[in-house]
């Protein structure tokens, strides 16, 4: 169990830091650096929730057929 929540903890860093760079290289000087972070924010925060869920969800489904 340790281990699984380790490697879902690495696969939510590098998500969320492909996430913030993504956003940072798409409007990375077509607005504001205040607009720019707060994008980066959202973004980052809608990735970690998505990834949070499906790994909830991989660990539900596993214990259920236990």
């Amino acid at each position: 169990m340790i281990v699984e929540v380790l490697i879902y903890l690495v696969a939510i860093m590098s998500a969320v830091f492909i996430a913030g760079f993504s956003v940072h290289m798409f409007v990375g000087g077509l607005v504001s650096p205040e607009v720019e972070n707060q994008l980066i924010v959202l973004g980052c925060l809608i990735v970690v929730c998505v990834t949070a869920y499906m790994a909830w969800d991989v660990i539900q489904n596993r214990s259920k057929r236990k």
